[in-house]
């Protein structure tokens, strides 16, 4: 039974057509990935699901009693509400704290301290809060919108396996391709309007659109065999006929009328990368220390030419300064970086603030380069190139400052490859990407000669851009994983083991060799630090709230906060090892 039908739905924006009489449902359980370009009509096919939208035209229906589930792109959070207050509400602390489907969300996700202020926090912060509060209500059916923005490996893969475990049903927009395959058994592609179905995941997916593009070829084959003799007929014909050509002249125009434009004409194998030595990058010894800690510990580390290298790792452990290490961005505390004398650089951060707003995508373009030499004698003018990066006719003349997201990340990638580097140092590079462009990047890398540092949380594009997968797992150390992102995962899950292991055993022998007298005079002391602490945390919380439309008094309170709480984290730490 369809919990969801659409209806000849039709919805157009100005002149654009994004949905034309789309018909389709959501059935019990189905579990359903949706993926297109940017801008093809995605979120808005997800909106009408959920009723956030109504259609111009057609009609979407719900069962009876229907609850709908929401995560969209763009949430509004309550700037003065606390985690705990929109994640598990007004429940006593034993009912959720009991609940293991709660206490799997809030660890899977790592969620700041729930009576953190949401005001403070950063977009990703706040959309994980935002998808836990979404997964812990009770729903029959789910709607994620771009769920894994924001999230490291180790979350993306928490999610994955908490979301195959649910009943419910799910309709998830994302252009994370493992995800897709992890999670979904149908995939919906949102072009030209229409929705094409799909069974499977992405992989399934790639399989049944080539075999469709593949059917549609040969009919166009026949279509141009069609063309050509009908050409070839006008060319015999007497130039006297009149009304007979003239019909033939229109069926051979409506042939032509529809064939779609050329695409991939010429390959860009070579982007006049000059030639690196032998040296790339040689990190000797380094230690990084920003803020007062220590995100890279005696680090030695050697880049050579040609070598495609991802690297992985939890938010906040130091890849992006071992990219910024990299350029000189960032200088070590100590030990030194060699660069090799060849070396032409060229570094994507996360920001795209760098574009020029006030020129137009093509005149941007044209401002690195006019053109650029393929080899072989044959050179790609800048046009043409933006049509490599999707950029049809139309769309080379707007304004940058107009662009969406991914189209701003699609430019500042091109512009990076027109300065001809031989080092590409990648951050985050699939944020805001869509599928089909992911593909056409990594097409474009596949033949790229030069030596290529990818740091991301997307799995798929690290294993298909990179041959070798190093990680930083928080202890300073660059580690290389033979089997890529599973061992990192594995390692990842082995390590809180580990540590318990460590602290349980370092207890024990401080315990058998402390004096028992001393210990416990240590626990009634720490017993008081605790207590104390809990009533300057109690008294802290009842100046944010007085204070919570001041952003910046709320900002500085948090800090507070925070370190008030790592304080009471380590004195219950200490009494608890002292008591065992």
């Amino acid at each position: 039974m369809n919990l969801v039908n659409l209806e000849d739905v039709s919805v157009v924006y100005g002149t654009a057509s994004i949905l034309d009489a789309v018909s389709l449902g959501v059935g019990e359980g189905e579990r359903i990935g949706v993926v297109g370009r940017n801008g093809g009509g995605k979120t808005t096919l997800t909106r009408l699901i959920a009723r956030l939208a109504e259609p111009d035209s057609g009609r979407v229906t719900h069962t009876t009693g229907l609850s709908v589930g929401c995560l969209a792109q763009h949430f509004d959070l309550d700037p003065a509400a606390t985690v705990r207050q929109l994640v598990v509400g007004d429940r006593p602390e034993h009912e959720w704290a009991g609940d293991g489907h709660a206490r799997a969300v809030l660890e899977g996700l790592s969620l700041p301290p729930l009576d953190a202020v949401v005001g403070p926090m950063s977009g990703g912060e706040r959309r994980r809060v935002a998808l836990a509060r979404v997964l812990l209500e009770r729903h029959d059916l789910l709607v994620l919108d771009e769920p894994t923005n924001h999230l490291d490996v180790e979350a993306i893969a928490w999610l994955a396996e908490h979301l195959a475990g649910r009943r419910e049903a799910l309709l998830v927009v994302t252009h994370d391709r493992w995800f897709l395959d992890t999670v979904c058994t149908a995939t919906w592609e949102v072009a030209d309007g229409r929705v094409h179905q799909y069974d499977g995941g992405y992989s399934a997916f790639v399989l049944a659109r080539a075999e469709r593009e593949r059917v549609a070829a040969v009919t166009e084959s026949r279509r141009q065999n069609l063309l050509r003799k009908e050409l070839a007929w006008l060319r015999r014909g007497p130039p006297a006929r009149t009304s007979k050509p003239r019909f033939r002249i229109d069926a051979a125009n409506a042939l032509i009328a529809d064939e779609p434009p050329a695409r991939n004409t010429a390959e860009l194998i070579r982007l006049g990368t000059a030639r690196l030595g032998k040296s790339v990058y040689d990190v000797e010894d380094v230690t990084v220390s920003l803020g007062g800690r220590v995100l890279l510990d005696r680090l030695t580390w050697h880049l050579g030419p040609g070598d495609r290298v991802g690297i992985a790792g939890a938010n906040g452990s130091g890849k992006t300064t071992l990219l910024r290490l990299l350029t000189g961005a960032v200088a070590p505390t100590s030990g030194h970086v060699r660069t090799g004398l060849t070396v032409r650089p060229a570094y994507l951060d996360q920001e795209v603030a760098e574009l020029p707003g006030h020129l137009r995508v093509l005149e941007a373009v044209e401002e690195i380069a006019p053109s650029i030499d393929l080899g072989g004698g044959k050179s790609m003018s800048a046009s043409q190139l933006l049509e490599r990066f999707l950029f049809d006719g139309g769309r080379q003349w707007t304004p940058v400052a107009e662009l969406s997201g991914g189209e701003r990340r699609r430019l500042q990638m091109l512009r990076l490859f027109l300065i001809e580097p031989n080092v590409l140092l990648l951050d985050e590079p699939t944020n805001d990407l869509d599928i089909e462009t992911l593909t056409a990047v990594e097409d474009l890398l596949d033949g790229w000669p030069g030596s290529l540092v990818v740091v991301s949380h997307d799995r798929y594009f690290l294993e298909r851009t990179c041959d070798h997968v190093w990680a930083l797992l928080g202890d300073g150390a660059l580690r290389h994983l033979p089997n890529g992102i599973d061992e990192y995962l594995e390692r990842r899950r082995a390590s809180p083991a580990a540590a318990s292991a460590a602290s349980a055993s370092a207890s024990a022998s401080a315990k058998s060799a402390g004096d028992s007298r001393a210990a416990k005079k240590e626990l009634t002391r720490l017993e008081r630090v605790i207590s104390r602490l809990d009533e300057k945390e109690a008294e802290l919380l009842v100046v944010m709230g007085d204070q919570a439309s001041d952003y910046l008094a709320v900002q500085a309170l948090d800090q507070t906060l925070r370190a008030l709480r790592a304080e009471r984290a380590a004195a219950e730490d200490a009494w608890l090892s002292l008591s065992e």
